[in-house]
């Protein structure tokens, strides 16, 4: 009876504290195929999924299916069956791990039996993505659809294509979905592929898991986050894609923690209760049932003392059973005058039992001293604990502490080494101080309040061991890691304003129009009209009689004919003169 109550009792208070959380449905199908039989096998879809998965039921999903390595028909049915718990859904999120093809603007899911050899088996072997859409449909709430199936497709290379003009694209192509709520995510944007990753998940699976589940994070922003943190892992080589809308109101995947509006209850107040209601019970069955419900902490230990006092009763019972019985044969076979052999067989065994409940007797109490320490501590404890409560609500308002008189300052400096404060450290919660928090906000999926320093903020800000927000550079340079260098191009590249190295085109030389050459007269003409700035002496040396000279310029030297007119010779008939034009 008393353990009766205490699942009743425990019932009833989980139903108080749950209510809320299970009047919405939320059903999840996963799907990882690493194993294809036709193409080289995936090493990251199956822990992908298994990731996804536990993220999911970790999340508080009423219903978490998992499938790995699914071939065509299986896949098929897989979908009907998760269509139909989709129903009575708020909630349904498909998350797929594998190969994907875009077939005409179409895409699809490849199972794990596939082997397309033609464009045409496409049709026949896979699963358009169309009928994911249709499993989701009944959903109220949300429709929820992840592919990470951008993955660069070896069945692409091999396939033989039917009609040349048919179009099978890189990655998967862009869709618009027609029902209202529902959003697909793209591991890669339409028409690109994404990276498998070098560790135990993809870039994309991890980012997902990292910010999906937090509490009150509207999911346009979770994804936000998710390609902001493969943008970076991939060095902007991937992005993320998100198609789809949704209303105005932001719709988490997980709902946010209840604000504490008045002073906070003792958290060990329903385990003390539930102590008190199984100690009063008594019996074995409503300490296992306590310990399941509280297998770690102090009442938990507690309990472990009072089941090892009961298991000790019931073994000097069944010792003190044991005994009676033989001590009974033993008699009997006395009064009927059995051999003496007998006799002292049965003595012998009725002293072995009388010792062993003897034996059992003093763990009893042993076992009976150790539950009566332990219940005296535990009274204890909890009147030291009450005694604490009332000093503390009579006790007047300790003074500030350094910490919170600095509180300002405090957090600026600790959002300046998340990267969020590029303002001043100076203790005056201003505008810029605002506009860091608020960038701490967006970036860590938080919503604390700007417009004054607080504790919890701090508290916040602390809890980040790394950097939050991005890296900002002026113009001219880039992030490499916590810090900005500047941008330096190679040989024939320049910076343009894009902070990015073009190439720089060279200029083509501009050809000079050559003025003709004049052709060199060689004419007497031209020799005789042109007048020489300064004569040119031939060189020769002429001599007469007045003595030996240089041949003057235009002049030669000849020789005087032989005889004059009339017959009669010149004087120096026969002799070298110098003859001039």
């Amino acid at each position: 009876m008393g353990a009766f109550r205490f699942f009743a009792v425990l019932a009833f208070s989980i139903w108080l504290g749950c209510g809320s959380a299970w009047a919405e449905k939320r059903v999840a199908l996963v799907i990882g195929n690493s194993a294809y039989q036709k193409v080289a096998k995936l090493p990251n879809p199956a822990n992908d999924a298994a990731a996804v998965a536990t993220m999911l039921k970790a999340a508080g999903f009423d219903s978490v299916e998992s499938k790995l390595n699914v071939a065509a028909n299986d896949l098929r049915k897989t979908l009907r069956e998760f269509a139909a718990k989709t129903r009575d859904a708020d909630i349904a999120v498909v998350y797929y791990a594998g190969h994907g093809i875009e077939l005409d603007g179409t895409n699809y899911l490849i199972p794990v039996d596939a082997t397309l050899e033609t464009d045409g088996d496409v049709l026949d072997e896979t699963v358009p993505l169309e009928r994911v859409l249709f499993a989701v449909e009944p959903a109220r709430q949300l429709r929820l659809v992840i592919l990470d199936a951008c993955r660069d497709n070896p069945f692409a290379k091999t396939m033989k294509r039917t009609i040349a003009a048919r179009a099978i694209g890189r990655g998967l192509a862009k869709i618009e979905p027609t029902s209202p709520n529902t959003m697909i995510a793209f591991a890669a944007k339409a028409g690109s592929t994404a990276s498998d990753g070098d560790s135990k998940n993809s870039p994309f699976a991890a980012a997902l898991v990292e910010h999906l589940p937090k509490p009150g994070l509207d999911l346009r922003r979770a994804f936000g986050f998710v390609r902001d943190d493969v943008l970076k892992n991939t060095g902007n080589k991937q992005e993320p894609y998100v198609y789809g809308s949704l209303g105005g109101e932001d719709l988490p995947l997980v709902a946010a923690k209840p604000v504490a509006t008045g002073p906070q209850a003792d958290p060990q107040a329903a385990v003390r209760k539930d102590y008190e209601l199984a100690l009063q019970a008594g019996d074995r069955d409503a300490w296992e049932a306590f310990l399941q419900t509280y297998p770690e902490g102090f009442y938990a230990n507690l309990a472990k003392v009072q089941l090892k006092k009961i298991a000790a009763e019931e073994t000097r019972a069944a010792a003190a059973e044991k005994a009676r019985i033989a001590e009974q044969e033993r008699s009997r076979l006395a009064t009927e005058g059995a051999r003496q052999a007998e006799i002292a067989k049965a003595a012998a065994v009725a002293k072995a039992a009388e010792d062993a409940r003897i034996a059992a007797e003093k763990a009893k109490q042993i076992e009976q001293e150790k539950a009566a320490v332990a219940e005296k501590a535990r009274l204890s404890a909890e009147k030291v604990a009450a005694e604490k409560e009332q000093l503390a609500a009579l006790s007047p308002p300790a003074e500030k502490s350094d910490q919170q008189i600095n509180l300002p300052r405090a957090l600026q400096v600790e959002l300046r080494r998340v990267g969020c404060n590029i303002g001043a450290v100076d203790g005056n919660w201003n505008a810029a101080s605002q506009k860091a928090l608020d960038l701490f906000n967006r970036h860590a999926g938080m919503k604390l309040d700007v417009k004054a320093a607080s504790a919890d903020a701090l508290d916040a800000v602390k809890g980040k061991t790394g950097r939050i927000c991005p890296l900002v550079c002026d113009t001219g340079y880039k992030a490499d890691g916590d810090r900005c260098v500047k941008i330096t191009c190679r040989s024939g590249y320049k910076l343009n304003g894009d902070d990015e190295c073009e190439k720089v085109e060279a200029k083509t030389p501009t050809a000079k129009r050559e003025e003709p050459k004049q052709k060199k007269d060689t004419s007497e003409r031209a020799r005789t009209e042109g007048t020489p700035t300064k004569p040119q002496a031939s060189g020769q040396i002429f001599c007469d009689m007045q003595g030996c000279r240089p041949v003057r310029p235009g002049c030669r030297i000849v020789q005087s004919p032989a005889a004059g007119p009339g017959g009669q010779a010149p004087a120096g008939a026969g002799a070298m003169r110098e003859a001039c034009n």
